[in-house]
């Protein structure tokens, strides 16, 4: 029998499922649930084990993780009589992955700490390519000794891993990750209309650019989906201006200005509003592509 810690993975959706079967190739053993019988059948055809409900999945569990889209979905699995507070042993630990507001974190913390359960927030970057590949970017809040306990399991999903203070801190690391990350997408989206227009060889523009200063994970992830024009969803629209919403309300909380920010904001919500929001965040080229005149 294993002595690495049994683990419940609930929320297997572009990330959770080949997040949960990087730890079960790590050796561990994991049960899941999610609302998606097709995702349930292939926990379990990657060695995992499907539960019917949360409260089967976490009622033996030494660890909890979730990942799911956002915190009213994080608030609906953790509380309530068929949630995981109510249904996993003290002493254990639960580790929300998902993208949600830090006060989310920080109110999910001091609830579970009444159970006897403790909490780390670790949201992650790198999408569902990262996740694959095991090579996402933890950030992490909550209490060290909790931290160093997770470090193994964190290990088998992600290459950097960090803990950034308290509770709640993961939350805004990946707040202001999600910031970056779209700002990025929108100059190269706009570098892209602006190299076609002007004849250039596109190709050829994006890997030299993408080895100057101008380079970037973003442009090495994304060139393809702007070459091909394939916006199949690695990090869809929708949750992108989930995100961008946390950042800026975030932010007006604490008195930062974000003026770029801001207008990306407005733009992924104008590609949601017309249409695009299942789409993965590189079809900001498209609504570039919609200002430049294209009929799309």
């Amino acid at each position: 029998m294993s002595n690495l810690p049994k683990i419940a993975w609930i929320g297997l959706g572009i990330m959770g499922s080949p997040m949960s079967e990087n730890l079960i190739k790590a050796g561990y053993q994991v049960t899941g649930f999610t609302l998606e019988q097709d995702k349930l059948d292939r926990l379990a055809a990657a060695g995992g084990t499907a539960a019917p409900s949360i409260a089967e999945a976490v009622r033996d569990a030494d660890v909890v993780i979730t990942m799911v889209p956002a915190s009213p979905q994080v608030e609906a699995i953790a509380y309530g009589p068929d949630g995981i507070l109510e249904n996993a042993r003290q002493g254990s630990l639960l580790i929300d992955m998902s993208s949600i507001t830090p006060q989310t974190s920080v109110d999910l913390a001091k609830a579970a700490k009444d159970k006897g359960i403790r909490v780390l927030d670790a949201p992650v970057s790198g999408g569902e390519a990262g996740a694959i590949e095991a090579v996402l970017s933890i950030m992490i809040g909550g209490e060290q000794a909790d931290f160093d306990q997770a470090k193994p399991i964190f290990e088998a999903l992600g290459k950097t891993i960090v803990l950034c203070g308290p509770h709640g801190s993961g939350q805004t690391v990946k707040a202001a990750n999600q910031l970056i990350v779209a700002v990025n997408i929108q100059a190269c989206a706009e570098a892209v209309v602006f190299l076609e227009k002007s004849g250039v060889d596109l190709q050829a523009a994006l890997d030299v650019l993408n080895g100057g200063l101008a380079g970037s994970t973003v442009l090495t992830r994304k060139k393809d989906n702007f070459l091909n024009r394939d916006f199949k969803p690695g990090f869809r629209i929708d949750l992108h201006h989930k995100d961008m919403g946390i950042v800026t309300d975030a932010a007006r909380n604490v008195g930062a200005a974000l003026p770029v920010g801001a207008v990306v904001a407005q733009l992924v919500a104008s590609l949601r509003a017309q249409g695009d929001g299942g789409l993965d965040h590189s079809a900001l080229l498209r609504a570039v592509e919609r200002l430049s005149g294209a009929q799309l």
